[in-house]
């Protein structure tokens, strides 16, 4: 479908002005969205809070397409960047989003236990709204224990926070430190949690490779902070 003006681009996908209401989200190498429409449709009519899902462009939209809400508002990686958001408020605020989304059981699994878990949830993938913080990037959403997303959220963190050409590294690892103490409320980030996300996160073939050299130091980081 046509295209208007580019808003931003992500590691895998696009996103493109509509108009006042609405955005195009495009993957640049065709990935099927429609398990990703799947999970923030389900989240929606669960009250979590996300992007609302618009009506299909055209019949003939690609499926590595979506049309979602268009949010006003920084990230929040651009908030606490200006200033505009103190660490600790940051670290609440990942904190009771991960709290709340843990809340919804999973629309698949058997398993008592599992729950929604989006396994990018980090500063960059929240937009502070007037209405309030809304979470986005569900593209690795998937289902299983809680633990595991909390891992994951802090283990990126940290990884971001060692990569030496990055200017706030010792105020991020002190928004992770942070956020290490609200999660222990919630049962923490345990060791195998902690391992299980450093696997993940290797075989992630989109890290590039300063992300990659600094993984089993941003675990060794988490856990002496965890312990």
């Amino acid at each position: 479908m046509h295209t208007g003006q580019p808003l931003g681009s992500g590691r895998t996908a696009d996103v493109y002005a509509i108009d006042e209401s609405w955005v195009l989200r495009r993957y640049r190498d065709g990935t099927d969205a429609t398990p990703e429409l799947a999970v923030m449709a389900y989240l929606a009519a669960s009250g979590f809070p996300v992007p609302r899902i618009g009506p299909p462009a055209g019949p003939s939209m690609p499926v590595s397409d979506l049309v979602l809400q268009r949010l006003t508002g920084p990230t929040m990686a651009e908030a606490l960047f200006a200033g505009t958001l103190s660490g600790p408020e940051g670290a609440e605020t990942l904190a009771l989003l991960l709290r709340e989304l843990h809340t919804i059981p999973p629309r698949l699994s058997h398993d008592p236990d599992d729950r929604i878990i989006h396994l990018d949830l980090h500063p960059e993938n929240v937009m502070l709204t007037p209405h309030g913080p809304m979470v986005i990037d569900w593209s690795n959403a998937s289902e299983g224990p809680p633990e595991l997303d909390r891992a994951m959220s802090c283990l990126i963190l940290a990884q971001v926070s060692l990569d030496p050409s990055f200017p706030a590294g010792a105020a991020l690892r002190g928004l992770l430190g942070e956020l290490l103490d609200r999660l222990a409320e919630d049962g923490g980030v345990p060791a195998d949690a902690l391992a299980r996300a450093r696997t993940l996160r290797a075989a992630d073939p989109n890290l590039t490779a300063q992300e990659l050299a600094v993984l089993d130091e941003a675990a060794e980081l988490i856990a002496a902070a965890a312990g």
